[in-house]
C-alpha cells in the first residue's frame, strides 16, 4: 500500500464516520420526534404489534423498529447508504406518529403544520438516501438536516415535544 493510497483510505474512513454521525443524529432526532408524538397521543410502546391493526399500533411499532435500527447503527461499520436509509426510515416513522398526534389533537393549525413538516422531512430524508445520492450528497444531506430541524420546531410549536 502506498502512502497516498493509505491517506485516501483514511480520508474515506473519516468521511464515512462523519456521514455516520450526521445520519445517525438525524435518525435519532426523528425517533425522538416520533416517540414524543406518540406520547402526546397517549400511545406507548406496549401498543406495538408485529402486524399493526390500527394507527396507534402502527405508530408504536414504527417507533420501536426505528429505535432498534438506530441502536444497531452504533454496532455496525459506517455505511453512508445504510445510515441514510436508517434516517429515512426513522423520518417515515415520525410521519406516522405525527399523523397519529394530529388526529388525537385539537385539529389546530399548529398540529396540521407539524404533520405537514414531518411529511416534508420524510420526503427530504428519502431524497438524501435514494437514487444516486446513497447518503453521500452534501446538498441533499444538508437539506435533510434542515427539514429535520424544521420538523422539530413544528412539533415543539404543536406541543408534541
Amino acid at each position: 500500500m502506498t502512502a497516498s493510497n493509505g491517506t485516501a483510505k483514511t480520508e474515506a474512513s473519516e468521511t464515512e464516520d462523519a456521514l455516520r454521525t450526521r445520519h445517525g443524529a438525524r435518525a435519532q432526532s426523528a425517533v425522538n420526534r416520533a416517540a414524543a408524538a406518540c406520547r402526546h397521543a397517549g400511545v406507548d410502546g406496549d401498543q406495538a404489534k408485529l402486524i399493526p391493526n390500527s394507527l396507534e399500533s402502527k405508530a408504536a411499532q414504527a417507533v420501536r423498529l426505528s429505535s432498534q435500527s438506530v441502536d444497531a447503527l452504533k454496532e455496525a461499520a459506517p455505511d453512508p447508504a445504510a445510515d441514510a436509509r436508517c434516517a429515512r426510515n426513522a423520518a417515515a416513522a415520525a410521519t406516522v406518529a405525527a399523523q397519529l398526534a394530529k388526529e388525537h389533537g385539537d385539529g389546530s393549525g399548529l398540529a396540521v403544520a407539524a404533520y405537514q413538516t414531518a411529511v416534508q422531512a420524510s420526503l427530504t430524508a428519502a431524497a438524501a438516501a435514494g437514487g444516486s445520492a446513497l447518503g453521500r450528497d452534501e446538498e441533499l444531506n444538508t437539506k435533510a438536516e434542515a427539514a429535520e430541524a424544521d420538523a422539530i420546531a413544528a412539533a415543539l410549536a404543536a406541543g408534541w415535544m
